[in-house]
Order: structure tokens, then C-alpha cells, then sequence
């Protein structure tokens, strides 16, 4: 029991650090999509449009990512908690 639970907490943590990575990417490409956008509009040139709209695919791919990253995280969080709920640590006389 105590080693499932190891591997599950190693695999959240590996999870939650998977996931503030990507929130910190969506953030960035956000930014960059307004950008993207802002030229498309202004320029009217197929050049930034097919610019914006690439940009627009990574985006909702990484969000889909951040998504699946984030259900994850809550099935394993559940998952530890289920395990910590059935685990009786043995005490010092037995």
C-alpha cells in the first residue's frame, strides 16, 4: 500500500508541475494570439491571418493539453486520498 502510494504522489507531483508549465504557456501564447490578431486585423494580409489562425490551432491544442493535464491532477489527487483513507500505518509496537 505504501509504495502504491508513493507512486501515485510521485505521479502528481510530476502532474502538477506538468500542468503549471502549460498554464504558464496558454498564458503566453494568449498573449501572443492577441498580438496575432491585433496584425491580422490591421494588416488585412493573408501573410498575418494564416499567422493568427496557426497561432489560434496551438493555442486550443494547448488548452485541450491543459485540460486533460487538469483531470488528471484531480483523478490522482483522488486517488491518494481514497489510498490514504484505507492505509492503516502499522504503529511502533506492531
Amino acid at each position: 500500500m505504501r509504495r502504491r502510494l508513493e507512486d501515485v504522489q510521485r505521479r502528481l507531483s510530476a502532474a502538477r508541475e506538468s500542468q503549471r508549465v502549460l498554464e504558464e504557456q496558454v498564458a503566453v501564447w494568449n498573449d501572443a494570439l492577441d498580438d496575432a490578431r491585433i496584425r491580422a486585423l490591421v494588416s488585412e494580409t493573408p501573410l498575418q491571418t494564416q499567422e493568427y489562425e496557426e497561432l489560434s490551432r496551438h493555442v486550443l491544442a494547448a488548452k485541450s493539453e491543459l485540460e486533460r493535464r487538469t483531470v488528471e491532477v484531480r483523478s490522482l489527487i483522488d486517488e491518494r486520498d481514497e489510498l490514504l483513507r484505507e492505509w492503516a500505518p502499522k504503529d511502533e509496537h506492531g
